[in-house]
């Protein structure tokens, strides 16, 4: 009988391991010479939900008033204590006029223009400068990283700081693209040593870090492809390097496991490959697909930002499965003899001993983790959600140093500013009243005289106090949006903007979990054809997650351990993050929960026996999954090492769980929940059994050695 795919890939692999090596080193020299400039064509992201009403209002605020948010700020110290002195005056108007004259900026907005409270400080030393310039978010920030070093500066009358929203993310974008370029050098080094330490040979830990890496090359390559078509974020590049190197890690781990099982079991090299392809692939396949589908979820948030991340994930997964189906087994045909062990590992080890013992006493151990897990996960309910700000960053950044002087020293938080936009025709008597009605709203600073569009529409700038501001920006927003004024006012501005993402974001949440918990259940289904597995593996799922969004609350939100790990806690959590993370981690789970189910099932169906089959699933996979997670944790935490604190929070809590998951989760309370439910973890109604039984993942036939040397198939 013919092999099945993966066997027949694995085969291929074995008598065209020359030309596949070649060509799996042609393409890592080409793909990475397209990757190396990746970064320059991807995007950069704002704040901004398509079809909201902020966007709305950012559209005719551009078309009608050839204006928008305010987005640099230039803080203006006056040398001599005072912005009101003639000499200083005069210095800040030619600086504003500097400002008017540049490129791309549409209008500015000074303290010495107007004489507007809100751009003075309490004390009357600093005053501020407004510009908008106009742009993408990605066009924006290149322009100001060539202007805010020119615009920075010390003169006899004034000290110069560059500060606003654009500013901020751009440094944000800049610190993110040296936390790639650190946690890269840190992570490598880390990874190949702890590899060689796993496999006892160095030859199989630099054979599975070229996969992993091939990966992630293949994945930068695939994303600036995508970003001639459509925008795609610069930080889907962060997530490309842990997964791919963490993918192609586990898969190649998994893969160089069972070829070393199928050589102890005395199989010639090339047979023993095509075994363990065979084998070992349709279980890395499996869960690739779990990986893929859960971060395919993204795609339905209309935000590009969270849109990379599906992109980055599809692609790692179809790299990483690539490189351990084809490219690794064409390496084992070439120098699996230097990849195997002198003397095969013991049969036991400390998770498989940990994890007997838990079946001896299956409700007493379950009970002990199931409590440990739900304290970790505790703080989940004091879980609050808010807006960034500029302590995103580290402590000493320019533009949050900017930032903090303004909330410090000012009454008010101009760079914030609510633009209401009253559409023509405007009553004159009805918008002095309207805006005499949002001057009276808590958390208004005040409210500038209108100005007049081509169309006729009025616009009214809503200033908010410093207070408003850091406190909760969504329900004062909501206070313009439902104060009584005309029909038709749109209520824009980045307070508006942040807060529509938000309200997208979190209304969208239900639908991209659902679909996950979905997705993952029916692959789960087809793996293992029963209802209960599934189910169970969910709810397991679902507790080391508590305990990633617990860790979130209680290190980033409460501000514990703040000043170890360097970034300044701001009292909740920006929403998208989380979201992305419980994707991210939600995968990798499944990833696990695959790697064991999958082997606990090859046992089953070969002795029919529950508790022996757990056992020697367990025994076959504890060293893999726990070797698997310590490295892809070390990858994710070297993220902590960074200075944006969406990194840190990525690296850590990932980090977090998947050791948690992996341990925990997979080798205690899995295994006594298959043990209590004995054989009814295999059951399933009778037309779901039929359903499986012809789309299902059923075990293969086992691969025996024709007297000719041939390969083929056989039914055990």
């Amino acid at each position: 009988m013919a092999l099945t795919p993966l066997a027949r890939l694995g085969a291929l692999a074995v008598r065209r391991s020359g030309a596949v090596l070649l060509t799996a080193l042609f393409l890592f020299l080409g793909l990475g010479v397209y990757a190396a400039g990746a970064q320059a064509d991807l995007d950069l992201a704002r704040w901004d939900a398509p079809g909201s009403e902020s966007v709305e209002a950012a559209r005719a605020l551009r078309e009608d008033f050839s204006t928008g948010n305010p987005n640099l700020a230039l803080l203006v110290t006056a040398r001599g204590g005072d912005i009101d002195d003639a000499a200083t005056a005069r210095a800040a108007r030619a600086l504003a006029a500097e400002v008017a004259a540049l490129p791309h900026v549409t209008d500015t907005h000074t303290y010495w223009s107007g004489q507007s409270p809100a751009l003075r400080s309490k004390d009357g030393s600093r005053g501020l400068i407004l510009a908008r310039l106009e742009g993408t978010a990605t066009e924006t920030r290149a322009q100001l990283a060539e202007l805010s070093p020119r615009l920075t500066r010390t003169t006899p009358e004034l000290v110069v700081q560059v500060g606003g929203q654009e500013e901020i993310s751009r440094q944000v974008g800049e610190q993110a693209r040296a936390d790639f370029l650190t946690a890269e050098a840190l992570v490598l080094p880390a990874v190949v040593l702890l590899l060689i330490l796993v496999y006892r040979r160095t030859a199989a830990a630099l054979i599975t870090v070229g996969t992993g890496l091939l990966s992630v090359v293949a994945t930068l390559a695939g994303l600036r492809l995508l970003a001639q078509i459509t925008p795609v974020s610069t930080f889907a590049a962060n997530i490309a390097l842990v997964l791919g190197l963490g993918l192609g890690i586990d898969y190649s781990l998994f893969l160089i496991t069972r070829y070393r099982e199928e050589r102890a079991a005395g199989h010639p090299q090339p047979q023993a490959v095509v075994r363990a392809t065979g084998a070992a692939g349709r279980t890395v396949v499996f869960s690739g697909v779990t990986v893929a589908v859960s971060l395919s979820a993204l795609l339905a948030f209309p935000f590009f930002f969270l849109s990379s991340f599906a992109y980055a994930g599809i692609l790692v997964v179809l790299t990483a499965i690539g490189g351990a189906v084809l490219v690794l087994p064409a390496a084992l045909a070439r120098w699996g003899h230097r990849m195997e062990r002198a003397t095969p590992p013991a049969a036991s080890g400390l998770w498989h001993r940990t994890a007997l013992r838990a079946l001896r006493r299956p409700v007493l151990s379950g009970a002990a983790v199931l409590g440990v897990l739900l304290l970790a996960g505790s703080p989940l309910l004091g879980l609050r959600f808010g807006l960034p700000d500029e302590r995103t960053l580290p402590a000493g950044t320019s533009s949050r140093t900017t930032s903090e002087i303004v909330h410090r020293e000012f009454a008010a938080e101009p760079t914030d500013t609510v633009q209401v936009v009253v559409p023509a025709p405007v009553d004159r008597s009805a918008l002095t009243a309207y805006a005499a009605e949002l001057a009276r709203l808590p958390g208004v600073f005040g409210v500038e005289p209108p100005a007049y569009g081509k169309s006729g529409a009025a616009l009214l700038a809503v200033v908010p106090t410093q207070r408003a501001m850091y406190g909760d920006v969504p329900a004062f927003v909501e206070r313009i949006r439902t104060a009584d004024g005309p029909p038709g006012v749109l209520v824009g501005g980045y307070p508006a903007e942040t807060t529509d993402f938000r309200a997208t974001l979190l209304d969208r949440l239900p639908l991209v979990v659902g679909l996950v918990l979905t997705a993952t259940f029916v692959i789960l289904f087809l793996l293992t054809g029963s209802l209960l597995l599934p189910a169970k593996a969910t709810v397991l799922n679902l507790l080391s997650l508590s305990v990633m969004f617990g860790c979130l609350v209680y290190v980033f939100q409460d501000g514990h351990f703040a000043s170890v790990l360097g970034f300044t806690p701001t009292g909740s959590i920006e929403p998208s993050i989380p979201v992305l993370m419980f994707c991210v981690v939600y995968g990798l789970s499944m990833d696990y929960e695959v790697f064991m189910l999958a082997r606990i099932k090859e046992e089953y169906e070969r002795t029919g026996d529950t508790e022996r089959a757990v056992v020697a699933g367990i025994r076959r996979t504890a060293p893999l999954i726990t070797a698997a997670a310590g490295i892809l944790a070390l990858s994710f935490a070297a993220y902590a090492t960074g200075g944006v604190v969406f990194l840190k929070e990525l690296g850590i809590g990932t980090a977090l769980t998947v050791l948690v998951d992996a341990t925990l989760i997979r080798l205690v309370l899995l295994p006594v929940t298959m043990r209590l439910a004995g054989r009814a973890n295999w059951w399933a109604p009778g037309p779901l059994r039929r359903l499986h039984r012809r789309f299902g993942l059923s075990e293969e036939p086992r691969l025996a050695e024709a007297p000719d040397g041939v390969l083929q198939r056989e039914y055990a």
